[in-house]
């Protein structure tokens, strides 16, 4: 979500999108995702309101895992002032050494940003914990598993490399989680917030776009792992006045 890191070009069976797709968005679906066993639940864990959650450093890459996932207990308020908020849930492929919890606050804090997709009154999030009714599933996988479920989803090679969205939900490689990519120059909380500021555009009904100019901020929307073609690597949908950041679409 030829693949690119981020996003889709086209649909492929129920709507999935990869680095390589995209696509008009589908209707929303509710889910319900069991409540981890007691062995498999992590510590909840919540950032104060108005902190930064610091990322967290010295994260091992397996070339893949368990193929099994725990979901964070790490609920939240809804944040935008949406009519209808996209609740959604974190998972995290078990056996690694990255915490839901940690994950899915970061996430939310990403999401509530005031560059962020919030930023349009029309939208809104909520974190939800395991066992909540969900509308989408965010998934931190393993390069292997990552490649496995976005094949599975809708018959896309991510190579190993590359996030991709399927029916239901976004998986995000461990790899651009923890490495981000050689073409985005800047901390790496930055970068994650560009994995899900596009992918939660996709869910949005954004489509891909690509550089407006030389020397200007790239879109979110764009596959800047791509190259960023005389654009500024960006990580938020709106600039520091307000303006939606967008491009020629692809």
């Amino acid at each position: 979500m030829a693949v690119g890191l981020l996003g889709s070009a086209a649909y492929f069976l129920e709507g999935g999108r990869s680095d390589a797709s995209s696509g008009a968005p589908r209707p929303r679906t509710t889910h319900v995702s069991p409540a981890p066993s007691p062995t498999s639940t992590p510590t909840p864990s919540r950032t104060p309101a108005g902190t930064s959650s610091p990322p967290q450093t010295e994260i091992d890459v397996p070339a893949t895992g368990s193929g099994a996932f725990v979901t964070a207990q790490a609920g939240g308020a809804t944040v935008g002032r949406g009519s209808h908020p996209l609740r959604y849930v974190v998972e995290v492929e078990t056996g690694l050494n990255l915490s839901p919890s940690q994950a899915a606050n970061e996430i939310a804090e990403i999401l509530g940003a005031p560059r962020g997709w919030t930023h349009d009154p029309d939208n809104a999030f909520q974190l939800v914990s395991a066992g909540a009714p969900h509308d989408l599933t965010v998934k931190i996988a393993t390069p292997g598993t990552a490649d496995s479920l976005c094949w599975a989803g809708i018959q896309q090679d991510t190579g190993g490399e590359y996030n991709c969205e399927v029916p239901g939900g976004v998986v995000v490689n461990l790899k651009r989680w923890v490495k981000g990519s050689p073409t985005f120059d800047g901390p790496i909380h930055d970068y994650r917030a560009l994995i899900i500021n596009h992918e939660m555009g996709h869910f949005l009904g954004h489509a891909h776009v690509t550089c407006p100019g030389a020397g200007q901020l790239a879109p979110v929307m764009m596959q800047q792992i791509k190259g960023l073609h005389g654009c500024v690597a960006n990580a938020w949908p709106y600039d520091k006045n307000g303006d939606f950041i967008t491009g020629p679409p692809v």
